[in-house]
């Protein structure tokens, strides 16, 4: 007859393992190295991490009392030596390395790659702020390269479909993390790169940096530079930060944050739209009502109202015009007739006319010459005698050459 197999509780085989490698010698007391990955530092003082290497990874603690003696501040991608021991965390049965020291060995590989690979392409240009392009307003047409299983997909056409039913989706399946991811993900993009998109959003949901690693391969983030539309990276969480983001043109913290960034709401667009047409409608009846207004009291005027008022005015402005405008030609040509009677008069006091008027002569010789005095002629000469009324014609018999002082 078979024994009676012992039923255990979860609790009881958590208990059994944890006993086991209490009492196993080597699991005691370990001397770990590999590099930290998601480390966190709770509020309560205890550091919380994973501890990797190329192949495996382990659940660490380092609790409060062991943490405040450390030189150094651990930090994501640092890799360490660790002395403590292994044990089972009973209440959700996994194992787990309890570090009582720390002690700094240098970056990690992955981190030192991480950071080598940066600063080459950073020289490059491939990061400058000049590369990168606004997404467009009101995609039509987005192509998504990503899982097809993981949460992210779900919550990218989720969103995308809840802010705009309209926009075309097309997903190109990839691997995201491992080896077989980069050549995965360049495959995947260079089939959306083929399509009319009018944005491309590539990533995944979070992870450790091992599985997050592909997005911080060359190829691939060479390959996100080259899109030939904007391009949104969303990898991970919020505190992740791979090498596709800086090459990309937005980095979004999660693809669900992707998906609000490519894709504005519809019904608020319609709301704004609509917004601005009242606006609009609003400002033209008012301006419209002003011009209304403003022609309506110019049509009150008098001029409107009399047009012949106009002309009046201006009738008797020409005719005041005009009066002053003869007036003024009277001026003028009295004014001239003055200053001519005054010249003629300066002209006729030196007239030798009006020199013979009083009874003087003139004398001119047979060239026709004044004769000015008694030297220019001599005696038998014949000379002229001009008077104020004719002419004598007179010949010299005799002459004196006096002056007249």
């Amino acid at each position: 007859m078979q024994a009676q197999r012992e039923i255990l509780s979860v609790s009881d085989i958590n208990s059994y393992i944890k006993n086991l490698l209490q009492r196993d010698g080597k699991m005691s007391s370990v001397l770990v190295r590999g590099e930290i990955s998601n480390f966190t530092r709770h509020s309560s003082g205890h550091l919380y991490f994973s501890l990797k290497d190329k192949t495996g990874s382990i659940k660490c603690v380092m609790f409060r009392s062991n943490a405040q003696r450390l030189q150094f501040q651990p930090a994501h991608g640092m890799e360490v030596l660790i002395a403590g021991y292994v044990s089972v965390y009973e209440r959700d049965g996994i194992y787990q390395l309890y570090a009582e020291q720390m002690m700094q060995a240098g970056a990690g590989a992955l981190h030192m790659a991480y950071e080598k690979l940066k600063a080459r392409l950073l020289a490059e240009g491939l990061f400058d702020a000049e590369r990168k392009r606004p997404l467009p307003f009101l995609p039509r047409k987005i192509g998504i390269v990503t899982s097809p299983t993981g949460a992210a997909i779900r919550d990218l056409l989720s969103i995308i479909r809840r802010r705009n039913p309209a926009v075309s989706v097309y997903v190109v399946p990839a691997i995201v993390q491992g080896r077989e991811g980069i050549a995965s993900i360049c495959q995947s993009l260079d089939m959306l790169y083929q399509q009319d998109m009018d944005v491309i959003i590539t990533g995944r949901g979070g992870g450790s940096l091992e599985e997050l690693w592909c997005f911080n391969e060359e190829a691939v983030v060479r390959k996100i530079a080259e899109s030939p539309v904007p391009i949104i990276s969303a990898v991970g969480h919020e505190t992740d930060v791979t090498l596709a983001d800086f090459a990309a043109d937005v980095r979004a913290a999660t693809p669900s944050m992707a998906a609000e960034l490519a894709v504005p709401v519809l019904r608020q667009l319609q709301q704004d739209l609509a917004l601005r047409q009242r606006t609009l409608v609003q400002r033209y009846e008012s301006c419209l009502r002003q011009k209304q207004l403003r022609l309506e009291h110019i049509a009150q005027h008098r001029i409107f109202q009399k047009p012949g008022l106009l002309l009046q005015d201006r009738q008797q402005l020409l005719d005041d015009r005009t009066e002053r405008l003869q007036q003024y030609m009277e001026q003028q040509l009295q004014q001239k007739r003055q200053q001519l009677a005054s010249s003629a008069e300066q002209l006729n006091a030196l007239s030798p006319l009006h020199v013979l008027s009083r009874g003087y002569a003139l004398c001119e010789n047979d060239a026709g010459k004044l004769v000015r005095c008694a030297s220019d002629v001599a005696a038998g000469d014949t000379i002229t005698v001009i008077l104020e009324q004719g002419r004598l014609t007179a010949s010299v018999t005799g002459r004196e050459e006096k002056t007249w002082k």
